[in-house]
């Protein structure tokens, strides 16, 4: 399999609630280390802050506004030399549904 030679395995994560972020991020790193393979990270990436301006009333009271915001947090562990029962061990895990997981080949 050609997954067996790549070099190094990135998984970036992302969510909105960081608690949940970093039960996601142990559960993969417990995985890696049953394996018996040692991994970097989780190395946290810059918060991703998206800020909306909402019009309370929308005819009169332009003064009257409301601010919303949404954080978007990120973590990357990078797995060097994955073996097959590294993959088989990720795939069975069970993430939260509030994070998004990408898996990328290098």
């Amino acid at each position: 399999m050609n997954a067996l030679k790549s070099e190094k395995l990135r998984i970036s994560l992302k969510a909105y609630e960081s608690p949940v972020l970093d039960q996601s991020c142990q559960k993969i790193m417990d995985a890696i280390k049953a394996s018996g393979l040692e991994a970097v990270g989780p190395v946290p990436l810059p918060t991703k802050l998206r800020r909306y301006c909402v019009l309370t009333s929308p005819h009169v009271n332009k003064d009257a506004r409301e601010h919303f915001e949404i954080r978007t947090h990120k973590r990357i562990i990078d797995i060097y030399a994955p073996t097959e029962t590294t993959f088989e061990n990720l795939k069975e895990l069970d993430i939260s549904a509030g994070v998004d997981v990408e898996v990328k080949n290098y």
